[in-house]
């Protein structure tokens, strides 16, 4: 595993502690104590830090636990079935990634930022490896897409599938959020982008590259409705004909019940099917609302693993290449020479946006934003552009992030 933030420790201590039959050879973190303190938190106390692939192989081989700075010492480890990202960092995720790619290894992300931002081409080194490329099941975009197979199973055609939020303030800063993120012993920055809409932007274009879904428009409706209400009323809350959308959206609502779950809204063209769905107490139509009412992140992520392993199947994965985006907007008025900051942090948030759109008016996805220099005067809740900034020299995921659009809109021209 790459990674030892409050996310990791919880797969560590799921890993380590309920799932038999699972080793948890090694972590990789900048800061070795970190992974120390990871393993410890889940009861073990004896570890062995390694600094060369001769040293990890002979520690794995004999069973022990391992940490490390190096994740490149995990990825060309032979003993090791998957590699766990889950830094939440954008262009080191991306090296981590298709260094283990490259060693023939499946790999489960619990990174949404990196996966919206590259994930179609990572997939397509994936599967020219033969190897299985996945996000989780247990966050809410695996559980979306594990409800989503079910709906598609029974015979109802999904036309939306949605995530259910408590907040939505695009203005949201880390010192704002301060005081929630200590109390749950998060970062700032990462709850910061749950409350201004950037991680269910992320989190929702996974879904759409999953089935080959849109957004309706720029941003999501997310509408919010009175507190508690029911999803089973969700079909009156979006205003599109979700009957006639070609392709079917991605959404999501804040405030509804039950949350923090997700639900998908389909649709039946069957009369019998209809009168049974009816008798079934989901109402008489033409929208049938399929909830899942939580989700629990670490608690189901032994099960992908499994998944890849054992199936060579993905809980959730770019199958249709590029569908959505997540796109930079500034937060507050952005002046010429400033450097972007981060995710969740206090000039931008992120939007989605259909691929094709991006690709046509050069959008800056928020992935690629941080560490770019603004060139121009921004106003707030402006959409960014290429021709915006100056992105910074060398990075590995720029060239990623051409690779994908010159193999998925080759035959586009942007605007």
């Amino acid at each position: 595993m790459t990674g030892a933030g409050a996310m990791a420790r919880g797969v560590a201590l799921q890993l380590l502690k309920y799932c038999p039959g699972f080793y948890l050879a090694g972590v990789s973190n900048r800061h070795v104590e970190g992974a120390v303190r990871l393993y410890r938190e889940a009861g073990v106390s004896q570890v062995v830090s390694v600094d060369s692939r001769q040293q990890l192989n002979e520690a794995v081989a004999r069973g022990q636990y391992c940490v490390m700075d190096d994740p490149g010492l995990l990825c060309a480890c032979p003993h090791l079935d998957v590699i766990i990202e889950i830094t939440g960092a954008v262009d080191f995720g991306a090296q981590v990634v298709m260094a283990a790619i490259e060693h023939g290894k499946h790999v489960v992300m619990m990174n949404a930022e990196l996966d919206s931002t590259v994930g179609p081409i990572l997939k397509t080194f994936a599967d020219e490896a033969g190897v299985v490329l996945t996000n989780v099941d247990g966050d809410q975009p695996g559980v979306l897409m594990n409800l989503y197979r079910f709906v598609r199973g029974i015979g109802v055609n999904p036309v939306l599938c949605g995530n259910i939020k408590g907040l939505q303030d695009e203005y949201r800063t880390p010192t704002t959020q301060a005081a929630f993120a200590q109390r749950w012993k998060q970062s700032a920055p990462m709850v910061t982008s749950f409350a201004d809409g950037t991680k269910v932007s992320f989190e929702q274009a996974l879904v759409a590259n999953a089935t080959d879904m849109r957004v309706a428009q720029r941003g999501m409706f997310g509408p919010t409705v009175e507190h508690g209400q029911h999803v089973d009323e969700a079909g009156d809350w979006f205003p599109v004909d979700l009957l006639k959308h070609p392709t079917g959206i991605v959404d999501y609502v804040v405030g509804a019940s039950p949350g923090p779950g997700v639900f998908i809204l389909g649709t039946h063209d069957d009369p019998a099917q209809q009168h049974l769905l009816e008798m079934y107490k989901l109402g008489t139509g033409p929208l049938y609302t399929f909830y899942t009412p939580y989700h629990l992140c670490h608690f189901e992520v032994h099960n992908t693993i499994a998944r890849a392993v054992l199936f060579d199947d993905a809980a959730i994965a770019p199958a249709f290449g590029p569908c959505v985006d997540v796109v930079a907007t500034a937060k507050r008025d952005l002046r010429a020479g400033e450097t972007l900051d981060g995710i969740g942090h206090y000039m931008t948030y992120g939007q989605c946006e259909n691929s094709d759109l991006v690709y046509q008016e050069r959008l800056l996805p928020m992935g690629l934003a941080e560490g770019c220099v603004l060139l121009c005067d921004i106003a707030r809740d402006t959409t960014l552009s290429l021709d915006d900034v100056r992105l910074p020299t060398g990075r590995f995921v720029d060239n990623l992030r051409e690779q994908q659009d010159s193999r998925f809109f080759a035959s586009q021209e942007p605007a």
